[in-house]
Order: structure tokens, then C-alpha cells, then sequence
């Protein structure tokens, strides 16, 4: 008798689902101050900051409820994302309309210096998000 796969709620699952929905919860708030206080002064960046926002929204939710399809594309998006978008912050940012490279600054996305100012969860939450991802898709297929 094999034993039955662990739910999305519990264990790691759980835990990788409650970082995704702090995190757009933070991005979410971050971005709608942005964009309602100060848009002209870095819309790029600010617009940025709300699509960011949203693919954690819907990280979230896909992960959450086993919608395996949606969280492969928002986590792998999400991977994109802080790595241009860091690299760029890095490289050149004014291209992003920021004054420097500071994760720290008003104008800073959540992506800025490959989320810096988000302790790089943003950077590594997706590494993660993908390794146990392709965790439960073996466990299904074992299954």
C-alpha cells in the first residue's frame, strides 16, 4: 500500500504558499501607494512594481489551489522578472527611472536589486516555487 501524496496545505507547500501571499500582500500595498502618491515621478518603475504585485497575487492563488499550469507560468515569470529587472536596476537605472541602484529608495521596485529591499526573497522564493513544483509533478506521475 503506497502512501498517499501530502496536500498543497501542508508541510512546505504551506509554508512556500503563506511567503507568496505576504509577499503580494507587500507588493500589492507598495505598488497602489506608488501609483496613488507619486506615479509621475517614476511610472515605469511603479508600473513595474504592480505587475509584480499581481503575478505574486496569482503565484499565490495557482499554488494554493493546484493550479499547476498558472503557477509554472507566474513563477517562471517571476524568476524573469527580478533578473532583468535587477539586472537593469543594477546596470542602468535610469532606464527604470530611478536615481541609483538603492533597493531602499522611494522610487525602488520590488524587483530592484533582484529585491534587495525584500531581503531577496523575491530572488529566491521563485527557486524555490520551481524545485517544488517539479517535486509534486514527480509525485504525481509516481502516483
Amino acid at each position: 500500500m503506497s502512501a498517499q501524496p501530502r496536500t498543497r496545505a501542508s508541510g512546505i507547500g504551506r509554508v512556500l504558499v503563506a511567503v507568496y501571499a505576504v509577499l503580494a500582500m507587500a507588493a500589492l500595498g507598495r505598488s497602489i501607494f506608488q501609483i496613488i502618491d507619486r506615479f509621475d515621478e517614476a511610472p515605469i518603475a511603479y508600473s513595474l512594481s504592480a505587475a509584480a504585485a499581481v503575478v505574486y497575487v496569482l503565484a499565490t492563488i495557482a499554488l494554493a489551489t493546484g493550479w499547476d499550469r498558472l503557477a509554472w507560468v507566474t513563477v517562471s515569470f517571476e524568476l524573469v522578472g527580478v533578473l532583468v529587472i535587477g539586472t537593469i536596476s543594477v546596470v542602468v537605472p535610469e532606464l527604470l527611472g530611478l536615481q541609483g541602484a538603492s533597493p531602499f529608495g522611494p522610487k525602488a521596485t520590488v524587483w530592484s536589486v533582484f529585491g534587495a529591499g525584500y531581503l531577496f526573497i523575491p530572488l529566491v522564493l521563485p527557486v524555490l516555487g520551481i524545485l517544488w513544483l517539479r517535486k509534486r509533478s514527480r509525485a504525481a506521475v509516481e502516483a
